[in-house]
């Protein structure tokens, strides 16, 4: 059988194998129900005799027992305890988790394998628009769709992430023809917003200065060299806004991976035109539209995508379309990914749907929504003027914050404060958004997000520090993979850190990076009992001493390596 570090899969598999032998049954891993114990003195347990017993109207008790009977755990366990209406309760054995432990020492993956059936995935996220300032609304996209990316790739997904933003239609024909208005010059991010909000207020009460922005977006559209050249000013300083914002939050998105609205523009009339071909399409009131089955409104009316207005112009569903198009039939992608808010959940399943009917998509896609950063107030989070809280505020903000906690007990000197300040109050950002379900709504506050216990980034910093300074003051770690485990604070560390890559799978698989932030937090909690109770430099014996040295490297590497997948520093030194 293969040997991996995930126990809980390695259990899972042998029992299954088991199943099948006592009971003639054809299983997966997944349906042996293996997890972790909450009971003392039992590590893992498996609950499929009752299901199983249900389907084989047997006695759940009889089902385990037999189960129990028919294993080969091959040293790993020792013989299951049947328990209850029929758990299977196992306690690994002390050489085999000694063994399987020390194989991690040297390890970069720390024992996660990489997948044996790589995807290439093609992942929306961020998606800020052009001639705005990127505000608290846009955190959430960015963090978790950076977070994800990591994780693909760790597991040995090939990822295509795409910045879908949004840099054409009629607000640029608006902001273009008041630009042309007004003096010419260098304009910043921040003029270019104040520009956007006074252009909007002209296109809303000038009916003339409304025509000639709806002429400017047909020259745009058409390729007027002159109107081009004015949108490339307002893409060019908005880019610079962009990457300076990704550079302070460690988004790893670059110039390469934009791909705005204007990009797809080429392949809107093909994308009518192979809809039109496949019968796809229908004229309602004068616009081309696409009417997915099995979508409603609450009176019974089919929902239409519009893909084609009635006065020519293409829309954002037409948009989409076309970036599905592009993506699955000339980029080759086999999965489609896309991090944006939980509102626009149907709009992405509309959409999937027609694609799905075009013929343009055949593999997975997904909309991988999320709530909304509320502020104390319990709403979405604005300044104390009402405006919307800008990113780049908010993050100067968190690092300002940081500094005062660093401050309480660094002993580093000003920039190396400063630099730690600002890897503490980004992951401090960072963490607040992974840690808890992306689906749910969550109320931004510093003093929870900055707290040095429970569960943040900040605890699990302080616990990778904590670990650095213990082997530095070791003065090194002793060659060799020896690990004894003792006592009962050295076992329970030795199997949370097993259980990486278990985590790191839950979290890929269902788009979760929260259930990787959660085991971190485990671990940490089991280094800081395990510190407790087992004193590393002044251990009782040169053997346990270099042991409890590797198992605090291997949490060290855990933390480190583990933080690094959600996008956020663990510092030597705090």
């Amino acid at each position: 059988m293969q040997q991996t570090a995930d126990v809980t899969e390695e259990l899972a598999r042998r029992v299954v194998t088991a199943a099948g032998r006592a009971l003639d049954v054809d299983l997966t891993p997944e349906q042996a129900l293996v997890q972790a114990s909450p009971r003392d003195g039992v590590d893992f347990q498996a609950n499929l005799a009752m299901s199983l017993g249900k389907q084989l109207g047997r006695p759940p008790r009889e089902v385990a027992g037999l189960i129990a009977g028919a294993l080969e755990l091959g040293g790993i366990a020792d013989p299951p305890e049947v328990a209850g209406p029929g758990f299977l309760n196992f306690v690994l054995c002390k050489e085999w988790l000694e063994a399987r432990t020390g194989a991690l020492l040297g390890d970069p993956r720390l024992g996660v394998p990489e997948t044996a059936a790589p995807r290439r995935i093609a992942l929306d996220y961020s998606s800020p628009n052009v001639a705005k300032e990127m505000h608290a609304g846009h955190l959430r996209s960015s963090v978790i769709g950076d977070a994800l990316a990591r994780l693909l790739r760790f597991a040995g997904h090939e990822v295509l992430p795409h910045n879908h933003l949004g840099d054409w239609g009629t607000p640029f024909g608006m902001l273009i023809e008041h630009l042309l208005d007004v003096s010419a010059g260098q304009r910043t991010i921040a003029d270019l917003d104040a520009f956007y909000r006074e252009a909007r207020q002209k296109f809303d009460s000038d009916e003339a200065f409304a025509t000639r922005a709806r002429t400017r977006v047909v020259k745009l559209q058409s390729g007027d060299e002159d109107t081009l050249a004015v949108w490339q000013e307002l893409v060019d300083e908005s880019t610079r806004h962009f990457n300076a914002v990704y550079a302070l939050l460690g988004i790893s998105l670059t110039d390469n991976d934009i791909y705005g609205e204007s990009f797809y523009n080429l392949y809107l009339a093909a994308v009518v035109d192979d809809l039109e071909k496949a019968g796809l399409t229908e004229v309602s009131d004068g616009a081309i539209c696409v009417f997915p089955e099995g979508f409603r409104n609450r009176e019974g009316d089919r929902l239409p995508l519009i893909v084609r207005k009635r006065d020519g112009g293409y829309g954002y569903a037409a948009t989409d379309l076309a970036t599905v198009r592009y993506w699955t039939s000339e980029r080759g992608a086999t999965d489609l990914l896309y991090v944006v808010g939980a509102p626009q959940a149907q709009h992405f399943a509309m959409v999937f749907a027609a694609c799905r009917a075009a013929g343009w998509l055949t593999g997975h896609a997904e909309h991988i929504g999320f709530g909304t950063v509320l502020g104390a107030d319990g709403k979405a989070m604005r300044t104390r003027a009402g405006e919307t809280v800008k990113l780049a505020d908010l993050l100067t903000e968190a690092v300002t914050q940081a500094a005062a906690v660093v401050a309480e007990r660094s002993e580093l000197d000003a920039a190396g404060q400063a630099e730690v300040a600002r890897a503490v109050g980004i992951g401090a950002v960072k963490y607040a958004d992974l840690s808890g379900d992306r689906e749910r709504d969550y109320v931004f506050a510093w003093d929870r997000m900055l707290a040095k216990e429970g569960n943040t980034s900040v605890y699990l910093q302080y616990a990778h520090a904590r670990t650095q300074s213990i082997l530095q003051k070791a003065g090194g770690v002793p060659d060799g993979a020896g690990i004894l485990l003792e006592a009962p604070a050295e076992r329970a560390l030795a199997l949370k850190l097993l259980r990486l890559g278990e985590a790191v799978k839950a979290a890929t698989s269902a788009y979760a990076p929260h259930k990787l932030c959660t085991y971190l937090y485990e671990t940490a909690v089991a280094f800081s009992r395990f510190y407790d109770d087992c004193p590393v430099l002044k251990a009782p014996s040169p053997s346990l001493r270099a042991s409890r040295l590797r198992l605090t490297t291997l949490t060290s590497n855990t933390l480190a390596l583990g933080l690094s997948l959600l996008g956020i520093e663990a510092p030597d030194q705090l």
